[in-house]
Order: C-alpha cells, then structure tokens, then sequence
C-alpha cells in the first residue's frame, strides 16, 4: 500500500516579489501625486526579506502599500506575505516603514493546521517538521480534499503546498 505525501509551508516566491517590487517601483515613478516628493520603495537587507517604504507621511506609505498590494493581486500572491505591524518611524520630514515578509510555519501556526486537520480527517497523519507540515495518507483524495480545506480556510499568514508524492 502506498503512502501519498505533501508539504504545508508558509513561503513566498522570491521571483514574484522581484517583479512586485519593479512593477511598484516603475507604477510610482510614473505617479503625479508622488512627483517631489520623498516616496520610494527598497529592499530591506540584500537578501530581499522584506520592503522598506519612504514616503511624506503614513499617507504616502498606506498609498505604496496599496500600490504593492495590487501588484501583488495582479501576480496572484497572498497579500498576507506582507508583515505590516511595525511602527514608522518619522525623522527630517521623512516616515519610513520596514514591512518584512512573513515566512515559515512557528509551533502555534503548525499546530493550528494539524489540529484543523485531524479534526475533519482522522485517517490522514499530520507531522510538524520545523517550520512545515508533512500529510500523509495512503490515499490520495484524501489529500486533496485536506488541501481544499486548507484553502477554504482564511488565515492570517500564507499557506503553500509543496512535495506533493
């Protein structure tokens, strides 16, 4: 009997993000209402974790996000990828904002999904592997209709599926 498996994770496409951050740059370039004034977008560190918004006031901000929001729809990527909890920070007429991306699966996150699934499909076996979950059944529909309940599901952080055997 064979044993089908798949991989819950909480990750983003790094090759998406790059055209967000191009696609947002050059739509904000083009902006009249941003024409002399300090708005701009950045990675945060070289490693391209995360986006480091300028602009005049939280204003100016919450219009850059809107913009990398709808960049994001356009791309079909999860707008919960963006951590947007911290503060801005306003200094020499400037506010910055650092809004990180959120990956990986932590204890309480992994045991959220492993009880949800356990609940509606008890003959599916969930294992939390550091920052992923392993399904494994020894069906296939199975696994499908937990990877439809996950979806269905509206959490506040990403879900993709990977590894799927």
């Amino acid at each position: 009997m064979a044993n089908f498996s798949f991989d819950i994770v909480s990750d983003y496409d790094k090759a998406e993000m790059n055209n967000v951050f191009d696609q947002a740059k050059r739509e904000m370039d083009s902006r009249y209402d941003f024409k002399g004034t300090p708005a701009e977008i950045e990675w945060l560190d070289a490693d391209k974790t995360g986006f480091k918004v300028t602009g005049s006031g939280d204003w100016q901000i919450d219009a850059i996000l809107d913009i990398v929001r709808k960049k994001l729809a356009s791309r079909d990527q999860s707008q919960k990828v963006l951590d947007t909890g911290k503060e801005s920070a306003t200094s020499n007429l400037k506010t910055t904002k650092e809004v990180p991306f959120v990956q990986g699966l932590d204890q309480e996150k992994a045991k959220k999904i492993t009880s949800l699934i356990r609940d509606n499909y008890p003959k599916v076996k969930t294992q939390i592997q550091g920052t992923e979950v392993r399904v494994t059944s020894s069906s296939k529909n199975d696994l499908q209709d937990v990877m439809q309940l996950i979806r269905s599901k509206d959490f506040d952080f990403p879900v993709n599926f990977t590894n799927y055997r």
